[in-house]
């Protein structure tokens, strides 16, 4: 499974997914992109799951159809301490994410 690390997150959250080919945007080259555009070119680029820490992409985008899906981490901030306590939880969501879908993990 591909999964794209958002650029709002610490990169080094991508470590603590082993056995993913987990990527930063920012070494995909898609830092920058927002939005629709992002989760456009992340579908192009092969990726199967984007995490993201941006609550309000269900709100903004509309994610019928699309091929991938996300994952969205409601830590207590958006520190990499905060985040790494539910990255078990996360992993867990990505035995059972389907396309499209979009999961918080608080």
């Amino acid at each position: 499974m591909r999964i794209l690390i958002d650029e709002c997150i610490d990169e080094r959250l991508r470590l603590l997914f082993p056995g993913y080919d987990c990527q930063t945007a920012r070494f995909a080259n898609l830092a920058g992109l927002k939005n629709g555009r992002l989760l456009d070119a992340a579908e192009d680029a092969g990726f199967e799951v984007l995490i993201t820490v941006d609550q309000s992409i269900p709100d903004q985008q509309n994610m019928a159809g699309r091929r991938i899906s996300v994952v969205i981490l409601c830590g207590r901030t958006n520190r990499l301490r905060d985040l790494e306590a539910i990255v078990p939880a996360a992993v867990s969501a990505l035995c059972s994410i389907g396309p499209g879908e979009v999961v918080r993990i608080q």
